[in-house]
């Protein structure tokens, strides 16, 4: 029973998704577009966030290699500072 319903939903999904493709009327409402922006807003970002790692992760392997680094120990007191 559960599966015949199952089965039912999914057609009538596809069925919906393939009349707006025909139709060419994507969204149903002004909140569809909204959604879909943001959505691929959020997507986007996440992407960029992924290629700046990537990057920032090339640029430490291969440039930092040939200078020492020097590790700093403790914190600075800013208020001794004149």
């Amino acid at each position: 029973m559960e599966q015949r319903n199952l089965e039912q939903e999914v057609k009538d999904q596809f069925n919906d998704v393939v009349s707006r493709l025909q139709s060419k009327q994507f969204f149903q409402s002004e909140w569809d577009i909204a959604s879909f922006a943001v959505f691929f807003i959020f997507i986007g970002m996440v992407l960029l966030l992924v290629i700046l790692v990537l990057i920032r992760c090339c640029c430490c392997c291969c440039c930092d290699d040939d200078k020492p680094r020097r590790r700093k120990v403790g914190i600075d007191n800013m208020g001794m500072e004149l």
